[in-house]
């Protein structure tokens, strides 16, 4: 791995959150960690209030990415084919043709993706483990690269189901977007007001500047980055710190370590580096678990959080040096 390679990343990173800008107002962080998940190959969890900008943020970065986009509103009765497809009976050609869902983009939305039953999640499954759909007994490969990025309601419990483990473990990170600080609340309103309300990124100037062979060529890239020695016992450690803490009544997985590791990596080539600093590890760290723990109830009635907890492992555990 060289310098060159990982310019290529910043010089994304730079042109993505260049576009960003045009369209949503102090989200530059949430930016950065979409663009870890992406990079890394993982898929991103957007928890918020309602008026936010978890949607918009999506379809800015889904505009600037290039590619394909879906879009699916997940309700209490949407069934699996209406997000993976189905197969037609074509009368002119006497056989059945299959039609492909809205999963079929390079950059998929799920908005509210909690409304959905288990059922319908469970059509989810598949394809963000492994890009790909089973239909009628045929395999069906999805476009690549492959993102979903779905938003989620905190605060409203009416018509909504809670998401699997199995479903929260597919998901890279879990971003929490939460109001805005009030000089950019001010700013916001200050550009919005002069805007329709029904405007789209496209409207306030977000233009593509990537493209799905340049993500897969800088996934390839940020596969190669160096990481020590003594860094995969780092991650272990914190890892396995959650399984053994009383405050958890579920720890986090070793699969939860590897995808640690790997948005790591992905952050070091955002930050021009070739090789993982521990600090790459520790900033990743609280969106990449934050949705594979399982707090206990007596904690929570307490008033603590996931966050809270994980923010105590992250300063126990030691660094290498």
């Amino acid at each position: 791995m060289n310098d060159l390679d990982v310019r290529a990343a910043v010089d994304l990173s730079a042109r993505v959150a260049a576009e960003a800008r045009k369209s949503v107002v102090g989200m530059e962080r949430d930016v950065e960690m979409c663009l870890v998940a992406v990079l890394a190959g993982g898929h991103v969890l957007l928890e918020g209030p309602p008026g936010v900008a978890k949607t918009l943020l999506v379809r800015t970065l889904a505009t600037a990415l290039g590619g394909s986009y879906g879009r699916i509103q997940f309700t209490p009765d949407l069934m699996p084919a209406d997000v993976t497809g189905t197969s037609i009976f074509r009368p002119g050609e006497g056989a059945f043709r299959f039609q492909p869902g809205p999963i079929f983009a390079n950059v998929l939305l799920c908005d509210e993706i909690n409304r959905a039953p288990a059922k319908t999640q469970a059509a989810l499954l598949e394809a963000m483990q492994e890009c790909a759909v089973t239909i009628d007994g045929l395999r069906h490969a999805l476009p690549s690269p492959f993102c979903v990025f779905a938003t989620m309601n905190p605060i409203e419990h009416e018509g909504t189901y809670p998401l699997p483990e199995a479903q929260l473990d597919r998901f890279l990170f879990k971003l929490r977007v939460g109001y805005p600080a009030a000089e950019t609340e001010v700013q916001m309103l200050a550009a919005a007001h002069r805007r329709a309300l029904d405007a789209s990124p496209e409207d306030l100037g977000v233009r593509t500047a990537s493209s799905p062979e340049e993500i897969l060529s800088l996934r390839s890239r940020v596969l190669a980055i160096d990481v020590r020695d003594d860094l995969p016992a780092y991650v272990v450690s914190l890892v396995r710190a959650t399984r053994g803490e009383g405050s958890l009544v579920l720890g986090a997985s070793p699969r939860a370590g590897v995808m640690l590791l790997v948005a790591a990596k992905a952050r070091a080539a955002l930050g021009e580096r070739t090789f993982v600093t521990p600090d790459d590890i520790k900033a990743v760290f609280l969106p990449a678990l934050r949705h594979r723990v399982v707090l206990d109830p007596a904690e929570e009635i307490e008033g603590a959080t996931t966050d809270d907890v994980l923010t105590r492992i992250l300063d126990r555990v030691e660094v290498p040096r």
